[in-house]
């Protein structure tokens, strides 16, 4: 992160540089951030982490003062912090559904981090709708999905504990589409899926689609990340066949809009 990002009063009219040197599919991490810190010193306004090399751009999220907060005072890990952008793009999937009739809901809610920056960006525990939300939290050799450095057998306790002041909040534990049947909504506003493997999302799709309420967004964090090319594959054919067509950000996530 630039120096211009520590904490500092939030300028409206300044355009703010951000470099958080978290990178994956590279094969020297620090001979690869070295090129990024060349190439910063080349041009301003730039935006390097999660996998973006990006200048001349506004940086937006950086000048909203409520989603900057929100954002700084939820991240946990490195990785938090570099997807930033990612972040943004689901608080303002989530400004826009929370004006539509029906629930948030996300798939894949690991340790509750993005959840609840969203959630903290639209008024935390006073924020009218439910948020539901669904994982495994655990893993085992076998399982389709790959392991995160948090999963185990203390993660469902700790994002209960990280929800604790929240009541509009409902955590599920168990493998998905199936815990669906201990609890899920009738009608979806916003449905964000992050389960890093295509069968489970097709699954969940198929379960979840309908009730998405018209103007309702579907937004699919990793549909253009390389290493989940299968997954993007899956979700064109699928969303194909019911005459959508997934927009593509650089951030990596997909998103659809619900007619």
């Amino acid at each position: 992160m630039s120096t211009q990002q520590k904490k500092q009063p939030v300028d409206q009219d300044q355009v703010m540089n951000f470099f958080n040197p978290v990178f994956w599919g590279v094969k020297d991490p620090e001979y690869f951030t070295g090129l990024m810190k060349l190439a910063a010193q080349q041009t301003t306004a730039y935006h390097f982490g999660d996998n973006m090399f990006l200048f001349q751009r506004n940086n937006s999220m950086l000048n909203d003062r409520p989603f900057r907060k929100s954002w700084e005072e939820n991240a946990i890990s490195p990785s938090d912090r570099t997807i930033v952008w990612r972040r943004y793009i689901l608080a303002m999937a989530g400004f826009h559904c929370q004006h539509l009739e029906g629930d948030f809901v996300e798939c894949g809610a690991y340790q509750g981090v993005g959840a609840k920056t969203v959630l903290d960006y639209l008024g935390g525990p006073n924020f009218s709708k439910t948020f539901w939300l669904y994982d495994l939290f655990e893993y085992k050799e076998g399982m389709a999905h790959h392991s995160m450095p948090g999963h185990g057998a203390h993660l469902y306790d700790e994002v209960v504990a990280r929800f604790a002041r929240y009541p509009n909040v409902k955590i599920f534990k168990g493998e998905l589409p199936a815990i669906l049947k201990q609890g899920s909504p009738d009608r979806i506003a916003y449905l964000h899926l992050d389960l890093n493997q295509a069968p489970a999302e097709i699954a969940t799709l198929e379960a979840l689609f309908e009730r998405v309420v018209p103007g309702g967004m579907i937004i699919l964090d990793d549909y253009e990340m390389l290493f989940y090319r299968a997954q993007k594959l899956a979700e064109d054919k699928w969303f194909g066949k019911r005459g959508y067509k997934v927009f593509p950000l650089p951030t990596s996530q997909g998103f659809v809009i619900k007619r």
